[in-house]
């Protein structure tokens, strides 16, 4: 899904939330004769700024609290990018911590003698060092589709917070309190069908973002009886599925996801498969970045799959590697392409033009920029050699800062215990695939008896369980 369908999605979700909280709001009677002015100018963001004093105060009661939480939100909706950003930017830095509070509690700390009274010091410190915003956001919890809210703003946030010290804390505080809410052990796990409400179907269509679902007709063919898609829920959010997962039950372990998703092909009798294909997960909520559910989504989904269809032996993925072409693209332009053998080259320099010499970089390169070069034959199999061990060794041995294999696929499916198990070449002949990863996926292969060492063994130490077939490629 591009940012785009996401970003229009996002804007229908929180006007929706408009008409859920308009009974109980009374149109923040005593700040605006309308609303604020989509840019929150000057003069409204002091407005704006009473509004949040008045969300934290204590006075009228649980009613009231609700009201002025109702009104500060639809102040929010009722802003434009620009406004949006002022409108967070003054929560971040004027509804902070209080700085001196916490000195003063600090100091008392300092000088606490006995032990009761540095308790005393202690809990007046913790106190201290909330932010009030977090008071302030929790205001929302208790309103119709409140948690929603502050999911969708939080996915407004995060651009805003890599840019700007005071957001970025804004965004870690937010991020911490639904990381809390929603606690693994508070989700619902669902199976998906065609019969599920058309709502929620449409959401399954906006949020998939590996394979996109081209049309209705599509999308019942990935429901269909030899299908299932199953997806986390929150209980304050019971028609917005958080994440889920799509698969497919074939016989062996699948090479080519234009052939698992082919609308033509006949449904296969669910009974005699025996292998569970996970062949795409999706993170439907932008707001929830960060927390994770997806290896619970995947060992939950396993244990169903199995107690329903104990013909399974097999559970694999056919994942994208969406980083390899840019890591490839850099390599070469660095001259480090991988190394052609002497057959390669022979191949390569008659598919391109017969008796021309060149550095393997430029080849691969050359190679790579003739349009359709998958459809060439010759071409094809000239570069699959060079580009295989390319791709076992970006997933084996690219990095990222904070450890762990560089290809964020690759990093989730390791660290939820699973191994390296296939390269498909020309396993995704879309458009995206090509432009991701040369057509290139991968199996990543669950095997539950070695799921939990494989996953220490990762965590821990680094190590990545590989089959036969990516150490030979990463040793060639």
């Amino acid at each position: 899904m591009s940012d785009a369908t996401v970003e229009s999605f996002l804007d229908r979700t929180l006007r929706n939330l408009r008409g859920a909280w308009g009974e109980i709001s009374v149109s923040t009677r005593h700040y605006w004769t309308g609303a604020p002015r989509p840019d929150l100018p000057t003069d409204d963001l002091e407005k704006i700024r009473g509004q949040m004093a008045d969300c934290l105060s204590d006075k009228g009661g649980e009613v009231t609290a609700r009201v002025r939480a109702a009104d500060l939100g639809r102040s929010y909706l009722s802003l434009n990018k620009t406004g949006r950003h002022r409108f967070l930017s003054l929560l971040a830095t004027e509804f902070g911590t209080d700085r001196i509070a916490v000195q003063t509690a600090v100091s008392k700390l300092n000088e606490a003698k006995e032990e009761e009274g540095r308790r005393r010091a202690e809990r007046a410190l913790r106190a201290a060092l909330v932010p009030r915003w977090r008071t302030l956001l929790r205001r929302f919890t208790s309103l119709p589709e409140g948690v929603k809210f502050l999911v969708d703003l939080r996915a407004e946030l995060l651009p805003l917070a890599r840019e700007t010290p005071e957001l970025a804390d804004l965004d870690a505080d937010l991020k911490e309190l639904l990381a809390a809410w929603f606690d693994i052990g508070l989700l619902e796990l669902k199976r998906i069908t065609w019969t599920s409400p058309a709502s929620l179907l449409e959401k399954l269509i906006a949020y998939e973002a590996v394979h996109a679902i081209r049309s209705w007709e599509d999308l019942k063919n990935r429901l269909d009886s030899d299908r299932r898609c199953f997806a986390f829920f929150h209980p304050n959010m019971p028609e917005e599925p958080l994440i889920f997962v799509e698969v497919a039950l074939v016989h062996g372990m699948s090479d080519n996801v234009q052939t698992l998703l082919d609308e033509e092909a006949p449904a296969s009798d669910p009974k005699v498969a025996d292998c569970a294909i996970f062949y795409s997960i999706s993170n439907a909520q932008r707001g929830l970045a960060g927390i994770s559910f997806g290896n619970f989504l995947i060992k939950r989904v396993v244990d169903l799959l199995k107690q329903e269809l104990p013909n399974l032996k097999t559970f694999a993925t056919l994942s994208p590697i969406p980083g390899y072409r840019r890591w490839l693209d850099g390599r070469i332009e660095e001259g480090k392409a991988p190394v052609l053998t002497s057959t390669e080259r022979k191949a390569l320099v008659q598919a391109l033009e017969p008796g021309r010499e060149a550095s393997d970089a430029v080849l691969i390169k050359t190679g790579l920029g003739v349009e359709g070069w998958w459809d060439d034959e010759a071409l094809s199999d000239a570069l699959k050699g060079p580009l295989m061990r390319g791709a076992a060794q970006y997933l084996s041995a690219e990095k990222r800062r904070s450890g762990g294999a560089g290809d964020p696929v690759a990093h989730f499916h390791l660290s939820n215990g699973a191994r390296m198990e296939r390269l498909n070449w020309l396993g995704d002949r879309s458009a995206n695939g090509f432009r991701q990863s040369c057509g290139m996926m991968i199996n990543y292969l669950y095997r539950l008896a070695e799921i939990d060492d494989n996953h220490e063994a990762y965590t821990d130490d680094g190590r990545i369980a590989k089959s036969s077939q990516i150490r030979g490629l990463t040793k060639a």
